[in-house]
């Protein structure tokens, strides 16, 4: 659709200066109340939302991991429409999303973090968790090494695809992290853990009950015992990310998950995670033995000494 031509008078010889500066004036205000009013039609764009599934673009690697669950939209017709933000954090933000199938009644809620690009602030001291880790070209990893602008920004695109791979991982092994849907660039998309469009609360908030914070020591017990033994440590280990829903207790936030062997500090991180997250249980009424008791454990099923 072509755009109104803008009224811009021609001045005329001879006329006095207040008579310019009149139609001017006008031709400004004709503008300005008309800016805006025409849109250009995008034949490209989803007949509703925001944009059309990204599901397509991933690689087949980059999508979730067999078996699929049944509430998966795989359809390359399916549309994404974004509902706020969930979360802000120091290196991402987590978006709604809900994925729908148009003329159909099949949609499902996805989470989507989006990391931020090279002129936003990212982890702080995050040399600590990527120490130990390499890329496959020299060249890329001294410009993260150095902190240039196309060093930050791949950097920001490490970060999603370390989560990504940590989700991927720890799923398989059976610990309860949210489902990894795919992952494209900086943007990690995921199971929406919640009830409606509400997201399931932190651990920090709750208070449990004697019988419920014994179950959800043992949800914690289980899903450390998991990582340790598969080598890994989350990192960066607390009940800010920490979710509780319907009584399960998930894990999220992995982008910092620490390679126990490969990192130096393998064993501060696994001794950190565990006395970060049970100072809440110990709060909350639990006793600090059993604290102290897996990080003895940790160490044994990681294989540190």
């Amino acid at each position: 659709m072509r755009e109104r031509d803008s009224f811009v008078p021609m001045k005329s010889r001879g006329r006095k200066r207040e008579a310019d500066d009149f139609y001017y004036e006008e031709a400004e205000r004709f503008n300005d109340e008309f800016e805006g009013e025409f849109v250009e039609f995008d034949p490209e764009a989803p007949p509703f939302g925001d944009r059309w599934t990204t599901w397509d673009k991933s690689e087949p690697l980059q999508r979730a991991p067999k078996p699929w669950p049944d509430w998966l939209i795989t359809d390359l017709g399916a549309v994404d429409v974004e509902h706020g933000v969930l979360k802000t954090g120091k290196e991402a933000d987590v978006f709604l999303i809900e994925r729908v199938v148009p003329d159909t009644d099949r949609s499902v809620l996805l989470a989507a973090k989006r990391y931020r690009d090279a002129d936003h602030r990212m982890f702080s001291r995050s040399s600590e968790y990527t120490e130990g880790r390499t890329v496959r070209k020299s060249r890329d990893q001294r410009a993260m090494e150095k902190g240039t602008k196309v060093g930050q920004e791949m950097l920001a695109g490490q970060w999603a695809a370390t989560e990504w791979n940590a989700l991927v991982r720890m799923h398989n092994a059976g610990a309860s992290v949210p489902y990894p849907v795919q992952v494209l660039g900086t943007e990690v998309i995921m199971e929406f853990v919640g009830t409606g469009r509400e997201a399931a609360p932190r651990l920090e908030i709750l208070r449990p009950t004697p019988a419920e914070l014994a179950d959800l020591w043992d949800q914690l017990v289980f899903n450390m015992t998991i990582m340790a033994r598969d080598g890994f440590a989350h990192g960066d280990l607390s009940s800010y990310n920490i979710i509780v829903d319907k009584g399960r207790l998930v894990v999220i936030d992995m982008p910092q998950i620490i390679d126990v062997v490969a990192n130096p500090r393998g064993r501060f991180f696994l001794e950190r995670d565990v006395r970060n997250v049970g100072a809440w249980f110990v709060s909350r009424g639990m006793d600090p033995k059993y604290v102290d008791m897996l990080v003895a454990d940790q160490f044994a099923d990681a294989r540190v000494s």
